[in-house]
């Protein structure tokens, strides 16, 4: 059987992904709100999940998106972030 072309629903499959993308809770302004002493919950609720987890020792690091963005908690409260290439 042949299938025939669904031009309607591949432009809306492409206005869908970029629309998300665009609406990414990883960016600037979002980064810019994190406050020494925040929880992981009110840090998740800003930037959404983070990319993974590594902890050791009592200190929980957090990356969101790569390398360059990360958050550090001590005793579950934000310590230090850093933020390089977002816009």
């Amino acid at each position: 059987m042949k299938q025939t072309p669904r031009p309607k629903r591949d432009i809306a499959v492409l206005l869908t992904t970029f629309m998300l993308a665009a609406c990414s809770e990883l960016n600037e302004a979002n980064f810019s709100r994190l406050q020494v002493g925040m929880s992981f919950e009110e840090v998740r609720g800003i930037l959404g999940q983070p990319a993974g987890c590594d902890e050791a020792l009592g200190l929980r690091s957090c990356r969101w998106g790569d390398d360059d963005r990360w958050v550090a908690f001590v005793g579950g409260r934000v310590a230090v972030t850093a933020a390089n290439n977002l816009r």
